[in-house]
Formats: C-alpha cells, structure tokens, sequence
C-alpha cells in the first residue's frame, strides 16, 4: 500500500475512535478535552507514524527503548512528543529519556531509584498491578501510597499519575473494575493523570476516568 492510501487508511481509523472517545465521554459527562490519545506505533515503521503529526496525532507510544529513540530521530521536528509505555530496564534509562516526553511504566523500586540518580527532571507514571496477575508488572494497589509517600527524596522525578494494564479479556467490561481501583487510587493520592484503556477497552477506561488512552491495533492491524 502506497503513502496516500495508508495515511487516508489512517484518517478514517481515526475518525472511528474518535467516535468513541466522544460517545465514551459523553455517556458520563466529561469533555473530550479532558483525554489524550497516544497512538501506540510498535508495530508500524517510522515512515507510516510520521502521518500522525499530519493527522493531528502528536502523542506516540513505543514499548522499546531502541525503537523509541531510532523513531524520535527519524521524526526529529514535527512537534510529537514520545511516550515511553513498555517495560524499562535500568540500563536503558539514559537512552530512553533523551527521547520519552513521559515514562508510562515505572513499575519497582529499583528504577525509581536509578531514575532518581539522572541529573535531569523526568516526568512518571507509576504503573499499578491492579489485576493483581503474576506475570504483570508494576506496585500493588496496597504499596502504592507508601511509594508516592517517599517520591520526594527524588527531586528531579515528577509523578503525573498512575497508569494500568487490565487483565486479558474479550469482554472489554471485564476491565472495569481494575480501572475503577486504579482512578479512586488516583483520586486519594491527589494525582492528575490516568493512562489506562487501549483499542479493546478504551471506552470503558474513558468511563472510568482515563487521561491517556493507548491504542494500537485499531489504527495499524
């Protein structure tokens, strides 16, 4: 497929979520205003995501540290800001803050401390375990408060919120309740942003308070 039938291939993916975002904050009474979308290009090549700025689309998501930083190279100067949403590992943090507007996933101790020792400020998600599954990553709902409690000691780390995984499911209602954990969480910890909701469940984590949705395959498979 040609460069003009993939970005008007684009287009009309866009316009469908789009649709659900707005039915999804109007069900419950907030302002399309209040959600992000960050278009999540793991699977496409820098080439295809470098139509989004084009489209009006300027929050992207990686999931790897190389391929956020070869994309954020390619793409130097059209205004996107790069979202870092998958697993860091500690020797990858220097790379992947040259790039990451954001770091969605910070999921244990030892990188919050390793990213405490960068001598520049960096914006984080905590990521909450709240469908308590062993293979996922990320704080218990339960340690969370005593985390955020001791943030301060890392001066140039700044916490926009939260952010969340729910467990596999067909059923997108299946999520809800981890999202609902993960907003009230949010809410008592004072915090402002909530990432959570990808192209299954988006509009059920629009419903239950998301910030920051992160779709993927409803725009590229």
């Amino acid at each position: 497929m040609e460069l003009p039938e993939i970005r008007e291939k684009l287009r009309e993916r866009l316009a469908v979520l789009e649709s659900r975002i707005v039915d999804a904050c109007t069900r419950v009474g907030r302002a399309r205003g209040e959600v992000t979308l960050i278009a999540v290009t793991k699977t496409t090549t820098a080439e295809v995501a470098g139509l989004l700025p084009e489209l009006g689309v300027f929050d992207l998501g990686e999931s790897r540290p190389q391929e956020l930083a070869r994309k954020a190279t390619e793409l130097a100067g059209r205004g996107i800001r790069w979202h870092m949403i998958g697993q860091l590992q500690t020797n990858k943090i220097k790379q992947t803050i040259e790039s990451a507007d954001l770091l969605h996933s910070v999921d244990r101790m030892r990188l919050l401390e390793e990213l405490g020792k960068q001598g520049r400020p960096i914006r984080i998600l905590l990521e909450v375990n709240a469908s308590r599954e062993e293979a996922k990553h990320g704080f218990t709902p339960e340690e969370l408060p005593g985390i955020v409690a001791m943030l301060p000691r890392f001066s140039n780390l700044h916490l926009d919120g939260l952010m969340t995984m729910a467990a596999q499911s067909p059923d997108p209602e299946d999520s809800r309740p981890a999202f609902r954990e993960v907003r009230e969480l949010r809410d008592k910890l004072g915090l402002k942003d909530l990432s959570m909701g990808m192209s299954n469940d988006l509009h059920i984590a629009i419903e239950e308070g998301a910030t920051l949705i992160r779709p993927g395959s409803a725009l590229f498979e």
